[in-house]
């Protein structure tokens, strides 16, 4: 048991310094490119916090972090580190299946790209995985986990009519209109639910 949890800790640092590590590039990158255009650093952090991808990172890394290092935190519980699994798995599979063909990064921020939607996503899957929580979640925790990115859309639409600017094209109002919007959130929506449904179900497996 003991050598089981110094395997689990050392995996979550590992999760946590990979997390870390996408976020900082990520940051320096969008900080760059702002400045390089005129923009201020509040505007680059502006942008940068738009993004659901950076902000499930984000949780990621602070439940990787909380799990290695604090480990009797709530953010290093069996139900926040199941949300944010939940959604650095949708992270990965929307990039892959929605955006990458619409978007060719090249040099620093392939990079950037490559670590926070295929390499976090999978080495967060993995942990979910090999290390499975001790506590039992309940049938309703994917609903309970689905309450985040209901948030997230909320505030991207309040922070789109704000700015004027949407972080991804499938949720874009100004050019599909809310009920476009609001139907592609639906899918996004079920397909949460269903990959938090399996994760649970591969928890409760003894």
């Amino acid at each position: 048991m003991a050598i089981e949890r110094r395997g689990a800790r050392a995996a979550a640092v590992l999760l946590a310094l990979l997390a870390w590590t996408a976020l900082l590039l990520q940051l320096r990158l969008t900080l760059d490119a702002t400045l390089a255009r005129g923009g201020t650093t509040g505007e680059a952090l502006v942008l940068y916090t738009g993004f659901f991808t950076i902000l499930t990172n984000l949780f990621v890394a602070l439940c990787a972090s909380a799990q290695a290092w604090v480990p009797r935190s709530r953010l290093a519980g069996a139900s926040l580190r199941g949300c944010a699994t939940t959604a650095i798995v949708l992270v990965g599979l929307g990039y892959h299946l929605l955006l990458r063909e619409i978007w060719d990064p090249q040099g620093w921020q392939r990079v950037a790209d490559n670590l926070l939607h295929y390499a976090v996503p999978i080495a967060a899957l993995a942990h979910w995985l090999w290390f499975r929580p001790r506590e039992p979640l309940p049938v309703r925790a994917p609903l309970m986990w689905s309450l985040y990115p209901l948030a997230y859309f909320a505030y991207a639409l309040v922070r789109g009519e704000w700015l004027a600017l949407y972080p991804y094209p499938f949720i874009d109002v100004a050019t599909l209109g809310y009920p476009r919007v609001l139907a592609n959130a639906t899918v996004l929506l079920l397909a949460y639910l269903a990959t938090g449904a399996l994760l649970r179900w591969q928890a409760s497996r003894r």
